[in-house]
């Protein structure tokens, strides 16, 4: 039987799609037109071969869908719950998109991590390179790189033009990456080394038409590189700081909420100092009388903890990873059946970090945790990394994007694919952390010490990223006063526990992609207290696979769409 309300967490196969459903439809359709590389990443086929439009032209393109769209959906007359979140969503996503826009944002975007100079080069990570068809596929796309990075680079200039330059800082690590790409060890030179078909050699014209395009992306890359030193550097901000307007911005796009940034601020350093005794008492754990410096050491002297080779950490992640999904499925979580199969793998890159690519929406590409393992780094310690496997896996990023891929019956395909939140996303990603802990899985004095280290890290970006950016009084641990580099890297030296180069990399990151590193401590934050208020709200009556269940089903919306859909408000 249909029925005219149906709520966020039904499964109902009686729902048929709405008006609301085709219009988010057709804007998911219409935007994959527009960015062929959100296509690939989505496991869309018909555009590998292609690049998005980088130049202002291509932003401009999408400014005008979003607007377009906006004006459908505030038109829009909901049938039920679903239909109600999807205008939220939209909403909220698009407006916000639009602002972005307005001011130039995109055009400017150079950061260490996320913005065109890496997306241009990274979506080849995700095609298939096991035939010669599909490595053809890599070099078509690859002879469509220059193209793409030329966009980017008049993107670059435009914005300049406005008096809109990313940071000094930026803009030297862009060059630097440039440099990194087109060396004789660099990316398009492995990749063609590397490129086999099967088992076997390339045939000689795939083989050729590689090189070739591989050749073409080595120009582009170093055509960016002196576009960067000629064209911006001369003219970029010594100045790490966005300044308190734009940062407001950026923090409800990456958060989905409003948060009060001052209070947020406060609140960071005191849960830092929560977390810094939580880390003592574990010390004392470890060894008795040790300090967190010397406990570390012990963890990484302990072979119990050790992993030699990125095979054996491949092989460990997917041990961790499997077993954790059959633990969980059907106890704490309803797990569907494609879901419960995520594929470990280690990237081709060398620059750090752990990553997931969500499935195919056929889920014939499974999801996948990458990990990026620098250079020279061959010994791995399981203590510090475990809760990286629950936040990129199971119950974290896999069972988050995965599920919601699968819910066909319920969702639109906009709102199953292509509708992220970081706030919703890493914050349930340090949530489901979190819920390893209180299940136990982290009672290890190691792995809790690992857990206890990243949530230092998470904790002191939220002070580190608001307070440098807003301009917020620096803490007394470091001298009070205003921030400066030297302050921030003090400080996160002082809460973080990883090698300088990597701790580097990850303080240029939060000075060159403001509000993004807050937004999981920040989204842990909000989906915490999501919980609580169910819990008071039910009572004895609460379920916690219920809510899991519920929560899951809305999608990576926007906080504050997620709270009013949970909560029964919209």
């Amino acid at each position: 039987m249909t029925t005219n309300r149906t709520t966020e967490g039904a499964t109902s196969a009686a729902r048929k799609p709405t008006p609301v459903d085709a219009i988010a439809t057709d804007y998911f359709a219409r935007s994959v037109e527009l960015s062929p590389t959100d296509a690939t990443y989505l496991g869309l086929p018909g555009h590998d071969e292609e690049y998005d439009d980088f130049s202002p032209a291509g932003w401009e393109a999408k400014s005008a869908l979003r607007r377009e769209f906006l004006a459908r959906i505030e038109a829009a007359t909901p049938v039920d719950d679903i239909d109600k979140v999807t205008i939220a969503a939209m909403r909220d996503r698009l407006e916000l998109a639009e602002q972005m826009h307005e001011a130039g944002l995109d055009e400017m975007e150079l950061n260490n991590i996320a913005s065109p100079l890496q997306g241009i080069r990274d979506i080849l990570d995700l095609m298939p390179q096991d035939s010669d068809a599909a490595w053809s596929t890599i070099a078509g796309r690859l002879a469509a790189m220059p193209a793409a990075v030329e966009g980017y680079a008049v993107s670059l200039a435009s914005a300049r033009d406005r008096g809109l330059v990313t940071p000094r800082r930026q803009v030297l690590a862009g060059m630097q990456q440039c440099a990194d790409l087109i060396g004789p060890e660099g990316y398009f030179a492995t990749l063609v080394r590397g490129a086999k078909a099967g088992d076997g050699p390339l045939d000689e014209s795939v083989a050729q038409r590689l090189a070739t395009g591989a050749q073409a992306g080595v120009a582009a890359y170093t055509r960016l590189r002196e576009f960067l030193e000629r064209e911006l550097l001369p003219v970029a901000p010594e100045a790490d700081a966005c300044g308190r307007e734009r940062y407001a911005l950026l923090s409800r796009y990456w958060v989905g909420a409003a948060v009060d940034l001052e209070e947020t601020y406060a609140w960071g350093q005191q849960e830092l100092a929560r977390i810094t005794a939580a880390m003592e008492e574990v010390a004392d754990q470890v060894r008795p009388g040790a300090s967190v410096a010397e406990a570390l050491d012990l963890l990484n002297a302990d072979p119990r903890y050790v992993l030699e080779g990125t095979e054996a950490l491949r092989d460990w992640m997917q041990s961790r990873a499997d077993q954790v999904i059959a633990d969980l499925a059907d106890v704490h979580f309803d797990i569907p059946g494609p879901v419960r199969r995520i594929e470990c793998c280690i990237a081709p890159t060398q620059t750090g970090g752990i990553y997931y690519s969500g499935p195919s929406e056929d889920f014939s590409r499974p999801g996948r945790m990458w990990w990026s393992v620098p250079k020279g780094e061959t010994t791995f310690h399981t203590w510090a990394e475990l809760s990286t496997v629950y936040h990129e896996g199971v119950p974290g990023h896999h069972l988050q994007v995965a599920q919601t891929a699968y819910r066909s019956e319920l969702l639109n395909v906009w709102r199953r694919l292509a509708c992220w939140t970081s706030g919703h996303g890493e914050g349930w990603a340090l949530y489901a952390e979190r819920l390893m802990t209180e299940l136990g899985y982290m009672d290890d004095p190691g792995d809790r010490m690992g857990w206890l280290g990243m949530q230092s890290l998470r904790a002191a970006r939220v002070v580190l990223d608001i307070g440098v950016h807003c301009g917020f009084e620096a803490p007394a641990e470091v001298g009070g006063g205003a921030w400066d580099y030297d302050k921030a890297w003090a400080f996160l030296r002082a809460h973080a526990v990883d090698s300088e180069g990597k701790l580097r990399f990850e303080l240029d990151r939060y000075l060159g992609w403001p509000g993004q590193a807050p937004s999981y401590k920040i989204g842990e934050r909000l989906w915490l207290a999501l919980r609580e208020e169910m819990r008071a709200r039910e009572g004895d009556a609460f379920d916690l696979k219920a809510f899991h269940r519920k929560a899951l089903d809305v999608g990576s919306v926007g906080l504050d769409t997620l709270r009013a859909a949970v909560l029964d408000e919209l």
